[in-house]
């Protein structure tokens, strides 16, 4: 990593639930000298623990900020992130609890944000298969069809979009703006692409406890229903024309069908008996499709003011102003 800086500072930020067990040794093995960076600080976010996990942090040396209930680890992602901003880092890491990643990898995520090729650098465990865990079937499985939706929604190919172990340029986090609470880590794909910001994925290892009870993803179908939820609403806010015209082609295909067979059996035989069915049909369908082709139109309208907050929200969080 080239040393072509001085004065910059990184925090490493740890949300976590419950984590009492590992969270000390993490904290202390976090690295404090990193090539390039004069400061590094770790910030532990204890989003509503009930066991020793603030005392454990505060004990290896780090900074805790406490939730007093548990609010989502989006939530706890978010305080983390209005810290560094408020605090003016130049980067920040954040990182699981559980020790699932190596701290000592942290400057292999740094070094493509340091050296200026990314906003955002994602620990991948799918880029290199070589690093893939060892995870039971239907979570590969689902790790890889989140990959694939995500990517296909933002259009470029990420092969991991649910890796909690990721490092961020203080632009990145000037420019990032979620309302995720469950988690966070889709909704940055889609923000961060939606504003053209680079994003690079670096293989690293991972450790899988085929025992342990993930905080976030303990139920796979209350996993996907509030990740899809997630998507959903960011999908639609961010590309609002493409999310509503899809839905309006949706209902004109068919329609346009039963209205082609309507008119089809009216014109061969000189009547509408038989077929009444498909002219009602099409008319709903076709009058369903007018309505989210006019909704398509409001709401990208609404999309330039969305806009236009973004980049108020954005130079108020870079002047030091609007911020809590």
């Amino acid at each position: 990593m080239n040393q072509i800086t001085t004065g910059l500072r990184l925090l490493v930020a740890v949300p976590c639930l419950n984590e009492a067990a590992t969270i000390r040794s993490l904290v202390e093995d976090i690295p404090r000298a990193i090539p390039g960076l004069a400061q590094v600080d770790v910030l532990v976010v204890d989003d509503g623990s009930v066991d020793e996990t603030a005392s454990q942090a505060r004990a290896g040396g780090a900074t805790v900020l406490s939730h007093g209930i548990n609010r989502g680890v989006g939530t706890a992602f978010q305080s983390a992130v209005t810290h560094a901003v408020v605090n003016r880092y130049d980067f920040m890491v954040n990182i699981d609890g559980d020790r699932q990643f190596n701290p000592l990898d942290i400057p292999k995520l740094l070094e493509p944000v340091l050296a200026g090729r990314a906003d955002m650098v994602t620990a991948s465990r799918f880029v290199d298969s070589t690093f893939t865990p060892d995870m039971p079937r239907v979570k590969l499985v689902g790790n890889h069809l989140m990959s694939y939706l995500v990517s296909r929604l933002v259009g470029q190919r990420f092969k991991d979009v649910s890796c909690g172990f990721r490092c961020y340029s203080r632009e990145s986090l000037l420019r990032l703006n979620l309302h995720g609470a469950f988690t966070y880590t889709q909704e940055t794909f889609l923000d961060f692409c939606a504003k053209n910001l680079r994003i690079v994925e670096v293989p690293i290892g991972v450790v899988y406890f085929p025992d342990r009870v993930s905080r976030v993803a303990g139920s796979i179908v209350k996993y996907a229903a509030s990740t899809a939820k997630i998507i959903f609403r960011g999908y639609r806010d961010y590309h609002p024309l493409r999310f509503f015209w899809g839905i309006s082609a949706f209902f004109f295909v068919p329609g346009l069908a039963l209205g082609v067979l309507f008119f089809w059996h009216y014109f061969t035989t000189g009547k509408f008996s038989g077929y009444l069915f498909a002219g009602f049909g099409s008319a709903f369908l076709i009058t369903m499709a007018l309505v989210f082709l006019v909704l398509g139109i409001v709401t990208d309208m609404l999309d330039r003011v969305r806009s236009n907050q973004d980049r108020i929200l954005y130079l108020l969080k870079k002047n030091g102003q609007g911020i809590n």
